[in-house]
């Protein structure tokens, strides 16, 4: 009798323990498999926005520049997904360059702001006369859906940058983040010094409409341009 219980104990411990490392591999192997969710938001940008590399526009075709008595010019360009997947791809690369040369600091700053969502822009300043011209990005400010939009932060792309002056042929690099409330699918106007930019931002959207449909087209036909 004794024996049988020892035996019964033996099966029965043997059980538990196959039954707990069936359990543990199952645990190991749902571990192990790759959450698709970045798949997922990849997935959801393309059909939102289509995919990159097979724009054809240029970074000109999506920026706005301001000219000011004194030798400033001042250019600014949206980095926003959408708008930059229409661009040839060595356009896309370098403004999508960009935003990744700086993504940690965008990242600290959203936190730090506890913001839902933001809108980066990249903006050039550039000295054409002879001397040294300063300049201050955070009088950069877009006009847009009814309200004046200043930086919340700046962010230097180019050495030298935080000095705020520049001599002739210089330019000075950086990516400013705005308030996510921006809606480029409405018109826009940049402002720096009192002075506005006068490029017309409803063609600019209209233009990029246009080359998406186009690059959707050339995506269901070819490969990806290199």
């Amino acid at each position: 009798m004794r024996g049988h219980s020892v035996r019964h104990l033996v099966r029965s411990a043997a059980l538990i323990a196959a039954l707990a490392t069936a359990g543990c591999a199952s645990g190991n192997a749902a571990a192990q498999t790759p959450v698709n969710s970045s798949s997922s938001a990849v997935d959801t940008l393309t059909a939102r926005c289509g995919p990159p590399g097979f724009g054809s526009l240029k970074e000109d075709d999506i920026t706005i520049r301001i000219s000011l008595i004194g030798g400033l010019q001042v250019a600014a360009t949206p980095l926003d997904e959408c708008v930059i997947r229409v661009l040839s791809p060595d356009s896309y690369r370098v403004l999508r360059g960009r935003r990744i040369s700086r993504q940690a600091a965008i990242d600290s700053v959203a936190t730090r702001r506890r913001l839902q969502k933001y809108s980066l822009w990249s903006v050039m300043f550039y000295g054409i006369e002879q001397g040294e011209v300063r300049f201050s990005p955070l009088e950069f400010v877009i006009r847009n859906v009814g309200q004046d939009f200043r930086p919340i932060e700046v962010l230097g792309l180019t050495t030298g940058f935080s000095e705020y002056r520049l001599t002739q042929r210089e330019q000075q690099r950086a990516i400013l983040v705005f308030d996510g409330q921006i809606d480029l699918n409405q018109p826009l106007t940049a402002v720096i010094q009192s002075t506005a930019s006068t490029t017309n931002w409803q063609d600019v959207m209209r233009r990029v409409e246009q080359e998406r449909a186009l690059v959707r087209s050339r995506a269901a036909a070819k490969p990806p341009l290199q």
